[in-house]
């Protein structure tokens, strides 16, 4: 049944609510089009507000909108964007110009762009979208496209999800949880369609996910910086016992490297190390200045056999000097061979400030007021939780089954390789080499878990990339047509 209030609130919104069904109709679509910052114009179809459940608790974000550029048909792939940040409600909107959306429909990609309750998301005294309300409704628009599969342009088995930030944890989320029985009874209660929702493929930039255990990774990683260094003695203290949890956590998830060595709190810096010097490597290949006041090293700094090359890089040459790392067939410069992770941390933080201990769940730990992700597991009379056995200890409490639940059902992490998920064959992370957003050791573990799963993954800690997303779309799209063999 729908509530009073959601219909009246569409009446005064002009929405169509379903009362009877979900419902698509075909001959609905209303040209447009958009133009691109190259100047190309792609007309396209839309189809707007289209609701993808039957009891519609929030009329203003429970619809989705799809474009359909000229020229596509039922098996053209389907680029779903969400626009959640922070944890908080998300309306669909139209194509933008200049994101992912506008290029993919000038590459002619089907475009769905759903809205989804969030943590701020409210409907007269009660707050509609506390966890995992989001994921909940980007399930329900994944249903909905497989429902209308035959009627509407687009093919809903080649499915490819995008988002940012806390997007690119709700991209994950669609990615890993496909058909996972426990949010089937809260799809249900939605009225949701009957459908698998599992996706084809998931693009991830910077996920701010596996939020239980990302306080104990970020000051893992950041504890010994000059910033943390510099707090009071009851933040270092608050950051030595978080960090001391991370390594028993990184040992139960039995990550490996691609040749089989463990990973563990022993060398999983030096993990994390490897990944950004392979980073930076690739930008100086394309031209960047790697400033070796970052804490890097080059090979012009040695003699041996990390000497500058000879006989233009050409194996063979004298001295037994390893071929010159080449990028389209050109020259490129010195090898990196080395990095100062303190110097190098320290330069993240220079560029922009820590978040504060704890940065998570940090309701009442040291005075900390709550955080978005508090807020996120918090109930619908507006209260905020922590959600952490660390936080909950802080505060004398003890976490409810609810809040456990809820936690679980965010964080995809733990659905990677699970049997009883459909996880996403393909994946491409993203996450900025000074992002500190969420610390390094989240993302790279994610993508570690998924390649030892088994799946196709493209990750890359971009290099001198803040918090951000949609950028290197030559790249992206690149990809998506590799994967899609367009």
């Amino acid at each position: 049944m729908i509530p009073l209030l959601s219909l009246l609130l569409a009446a005064s919104c002009g929405a169509s609510v379903p009362t009877d069904g979900l419902v698509f109709d075909a001959s609905s679509g209303k040209a447009g089009s958009i133009e691109l910052p190259t100047g190309k114009t792609v007309n396209y179809t839309a189809y707007e507000k289209l609701y993808f459940v039957t009891d519609v608790e929030d009329p203003t974000y429970q619809y989705m909108n799809v474009y359909v550029p000229e020229g596509a048909t039922q098996t053209t792939p389907i680029f779903l964007r969400t626009y959640v940040g922070g944890y908080m409600a998300s309306e669909a909107t139209a194509p933008q110009a200049g994101d992912a959306t506008g290029r993919a429909l000038a590459e002619g990609y089907v475009v769905a762009i759903p809205g989804s309750r969030g943590r701020n998301s409210k409907v007269g005294d009660t707050w509609t979208g506390r966890a995992p309300a989001a994921i909940l409704d980007l399930k329900a628009a994944i249903r909905y496209l497989r429902h209308f599969d035959k009627q509407m342009p687009g093919d809903a088995e080649r499915i490819i999800t995008d988002g940012t930030s806390a997007g690119g944890a709700m991209s994950a989320l669609m990615g890993a949880t496909g058909n996972y029985p426990d949010y089937e009874p809260l799809l249900d209660a939605m009225g949701a369609a009957k459908e698998r929702d599992d996706v084809f493929a998931s693009i991830c930039f910077c996920p701010i996910i596996d939020l239980e255990h990302a306080d104990m990774a970020y000051e893992w990683l950041f504890q010994d910086t000059d910033s943390r260094l510099a707090g009071s003695e009851e933040q270092q203290k608050v950051s030595a016992e978080l960090a001391s949890q991370f390594p028993a956590y990184l040992a139960g998830l039995n990550l490996h490297k691609a040749d089989g060595t463990p990973l563990t709190g022993d060398n999983f810096l030096d993990y994390i190390k490897e990944l950004l010097i392979a980073s930076a490597q690739k930008a100086k290949n394309a031209g960047a200045d790697i400033s070796a006041d970052l804490g890097f090293k080059f090979n012009s700094e040695a003699r041996g056999p990390f000497a500058a090359p000879l006989n233009g890089g050409m194996p063979g040459g004298p001295g037994g000097n390893r071929p010159m790392m080449r990028m389209g067939g050109g020259r490129v410069g010195e090898y990196i061979t080395d990095l100062d992770m303190p110097a190098y941390l320290n330069y993240v933080v220079s560029t922009q400030p820590l978040k504060g201990v704890p940065s998570f769940d940090s309701q009442g730990v040291l005075g900390s007021r709550a955080s978005g992700e508090n807020e996120e597991f918090g109930d619908s009379t507006g209260s905020s939780v922590s959600f952490t056995e660390y936080g909950a200890a802080a505060n004398g409490v003890v976490l409810t089954d609810e809040i456990r639940r809820n936690v679980i059902l965010m964080n995809p992490m733990i659905f990677v390789g699970n049997p009883k998920a459909t996880n996403a064959p393909h994946w491409y992370v993203r996450h900025g080499a000074r992002d500190r957003d969420t610390s390094f050791p989240v993302p790279v573990a994610f993508a570690t878990k998924l390649e030892n799963a088994g799946l196709d993954v493209d990750f890359l800690l971009a290099w001198n990339r803040p918090h951000s997303g949609d950028y290197a779309l030559d790249e992206v799209f690149d990809w998506i047509a590799q994967i899609t063999g367009r």
